[in-house]
């Protein structure tokens, strides 16, 4: 959704006739009439009452490509081609496209609602209008698919690093790609190899979906909370959020293209909600005691016949109980 003069007038969640609304905007009022339901549709709730004028009821958190780029400063951010968009498919499939393309920077694409958005093993997104955030970004790395170990985790740790920028902490990451606060999942990571590997360098698509200021979703069958709902003292910004997430994911790349998820096991084990915790896979084939995760991102279980490695394509984990 593209900044609107008129949501500016209404961002104060004052009641604004219509026609001080069309003197200041310069239309007339059947103008601001068809102004106000556009948006509405777009899923902003605008309160009409009657004899009065019109109120905003939705807190405002407009996605912005002028902010978003304002506040990319280093880390590569001159190279990043940043795409706003009210609604696509998927932002992983809008990435593809792009990279089909053949752009020469690295597109970055967001959205304010998804109709098609997955997370892992295809499973459906919730991707509510204008609440979260759905951002992906098109990597180029060197070292072949063999470099690609570890790579949804190391995303990960970006994303906290950014979350610890802004002053919240407590946040967690479950192997082998989700995003934990307070118990409840509130984002995830979805890794996905685009085309085949050229001149030893392999294109992916990385996918970021966080719950920002959703407060409810019917169609999540899991616990799940969001940034608003676990920290709600603090002031969520979109646009804020995902600068600093970009930012970070450049800062991470760079260190892992050079010394790969070695570099980041520390780190990664601090956030870890497993470790200690019993373990079993989903179909009950295997359980133990989380135990962390080892130089390549495979995660290590100590079960009754030592210490097993189990890979992020191979099985599933839960807390057992």
């Amino acid at each position: 959704m593209k900044p609107n003069p008129l949501l500016d007038l209404l961002s104060d969640h004052c009641v604004h006739s219509g026609e001080s609304l069309a003197k200041q905007l310069g239309v007339s009022r059947t103008a601001v009439w068809k102004q106000i339901r556009k948006v509405q549709a777009e899923g902003v709730e605008i309160k009409t009452i009657r004899g009065q004028g019109y109120q905003l009821v939705t807190a405002l958190d407009l996605l912005d490509r002028q902010r978003i780029v304002e506040r990319l400063v280093g880390a590569g951010s001159d190279k990043v081609d940043v795409m706003v968009l009210k609604e696509v498919d998927s932002t992983n499939a809008e990435v593809a496209r792009r990279l089909a393309a053949f752009t020469a920077a690295m597109p970055v694409v967001l959205a304010d609602a998804q109709t098609e958005g997955r997370g892992r093993r295809g499973r459906n997104w919730s991707s509510p209008k204008g609440q979260n955030l759905y951002l992906s970004m098109g990597l180029t790395l060197r070292g072949g698919f063999e470099g690609l170990s570890g790579l949804s985790l190391v995303l990960g740790v970006a994303v906290i690093r950014a979350l610890n920028a802004m002053g919240v902490s407590g946040a967690g990451l479950k192997w082998p790609n989700d995003l934990y606060a307070g118990g409840k999942k509130f984002g995830g990571i979805l890794v996905e190899i685009q085309g085949e590997l050229q001149e030893g360098q392999v294109q992916v698509i990385a996918g970021l979906g966080i719950n920002v200021h959703m407060t409810d979703a019917v169609d999540v069958d899991q616990p799940w909370t969001s940034l608003a709902k676990h920290w709600p003292d603090h002031v969520w910004v979109r646009n804020e959020l995902a600068a600093l997430v970009i930012l970070e994911v450049g800062k991470v790349m760079e260190q892992f293209q050079s010394g790969g998820f070695s570099e980041f096991r520390q780190e990664w084990q601090g956030y870890d909600i497993f470790f200690g915790q019993a373990l079993t896979a989903k179909d009950g084939a295997l359980s133990g005691t989380g135990g962390g995760v080892d130089a390549g991102g495979n995660y290590m279980l100590d079960t009754n016949d030592g210490r097993l490695s189990v890979m992020a394509g191979d099985i599933s984990l839960r807390v057992s109980g």
